[in-house]
């Protein structure tokens, strides 16, 4: 597809980037089919194709409207499409661009831009903590859409860390929200780790990934997130004692595996970012230099029978594909993942959720209603969001893999 850049994007790292992903899309639609959002409202200008066209006419110098905007809100940014592509379009970091431009371009109505900001400074801030811990208090008397984000009161298992040292050690985000939302998640991590042997570090210093702030198109301030928890690692990266900086929520993972692309024409951190998306794991992929010692600790099973939902930072951001339900399953639980439709978002989605909670919705029924028929005991998945999305539309209890992992260790 070729582009004529307006003179505003000429010669400049958007406007190259974005005209080098846009050479290689031949139009071809495939990406249509597996669109969430295409699926469901059968629009063009709701599928990437149609969206990719709205965001070459304004690298070409078209004035972007509300209703550009609106055909970028109402994606995912699941990448799916990427996944489908027979050319290779990185779709994920052509919307990024197009939606920090029309950002620019286009003023939001007031109420929307007070619940962005409220969003991107209220879940990164410090009292988010508290402001949790007191909406599980009052759970029962918020409005249901409000009870939907806010789970249960964690128990006590959850702040049990192991205080073990081992020869080995990597590096944990523990995240902006799941410190609060679901500390378990964080413990269950640093307990199976230190079964197998490997001492679970963390760097007081570093904080949200940088993901809910490009969701909502501040790129400066996913670019500062970056470089905070880069100087945060740093000091433990360089010395050399960690194998791996690890994430246990494949958004995060997505996110951070990207940060040498995000600042590769940042001097000061270009060398630094790369370092660390090298080193960047998901917990995922430390489980087949974990199987010969998990397999000999696992004993008593809770849960044996497990729907698998793979979010889309794990199986289309990071690309990785089966290995959670093949290490389950070696250590003796019954997975299953959804005859159809596995590969598509279950509408959480970052801050999606909490912008487009319509959409939203109907994915995440779309999706039970696909996991459901397995008829498992718990469904299990990679990611906080995913997992506090679906949870609000089932009895079945959604729960990160880690955690039936640690629950099942002697």
């Amino acid at each position: 597809m070729q582009t004529q850049l307006a003179p505003e994007f000429k010669n400049t790292p958007e406007g190259e980037a974005a005209e080098g992903i846009l050479r290689k899309c031949v139009h071809c639609g495939f990406c249509t089919a597996t669109c969430p959002t295409y699926q469901l409202l059968g629009d063009e200008l709701d599928g990437p194709r149609g969206r990719i066209y709205l965001i070459k006419q304004v690298l070409e110098g078209h004035a972007p409207t509300r209703k550009t905007q609106l055909h970028l809100d109402r994606c995912l940014t699941c990448r799916n499409c990427e996944t489908t592509c027979p050319s290779g379009v990185q779709y994920g970091q052509l919307v990024e661009i197009g939606r920090n431009i029309v950002e620019e371009r286009v003023q939001r109505p007031a109420g929307e831009r007070a619940v962005r900001w409220l969003l991107k400074e209220g879940l990164t801030s410090p009292l988010f903590a508290p402001a949790m811990k007191v909406g599980q208090l009052v759970r029962p008397l918020l409005p249901a859409n409000l009870q939907n984000k806010v789970p249960a009161k964690a128990g006590e298992e959850t702040h049990r860390w192991p205080n073990r040292s081992h020869p080995r050690a990597v590096l944990l985000l523990m995240g902006c929200v799941q410190p609060a939302m679901m500390p378990n998640i964080n413990s269950a991590t640093a307990r199976v780790l230190d079964a197998a042997g490997i001492q679970t570090l963390v760097a007081d210093e570093a904080g949200c990934c940088a993901a809910i702030r490009l969701h909502l198109s501040d790129h400066e301030g996913g670019l500062a997130d970056m470089r905070r928890n880069i100087d945060a690692w740093w000091p433990t990266v360089s010395s050399g004692k960690v194998e791996a900086i690890v994430m246990n929520a494949s958004g995060c993972g997505a996110t951070v595996k990207d940060y040498g692309r995000a600042l590769a024409h940042d001097p000061a951190y270009a060398d630094k970012a790369q370092r660390i998306s090298e080193l960047t794991k998901d917990l995922s992929e430390l489980l087949p230099g974990l199987m010969p010692t998990l397999k000999n600790k696992v004993r008593r099973r809770k849960v044996t029978r497990l729907a698998f939902h793979s979010p889309c930072t794990l199986q289309h951001g990071q690309q990785l594909r089966g290995g959670v339900e093949t290490a389950l399953n070696e250590l003796g639980f019954d997975v299953q993942v959804a005859p159809r439709e596995s590969h598509l978002c279950c509408g959480s989605a970052g801050t999606y959720s909490m912008l487009q909670p319509e959409m939203a919705y109907a994915l995440r029924d779309r999706k039970l209603g696909q996991l459901e028929p397995l008829k498992a005991q718990a469904i299990v998945s990679a990611n906080i969001g995913c997992i506090q999305h679906l949870q609000s539309g089932t009895q079945t209890p959604v729960r990160h893999w880690v955690e039936v992992v640690d629950e099942a260790l002697w």
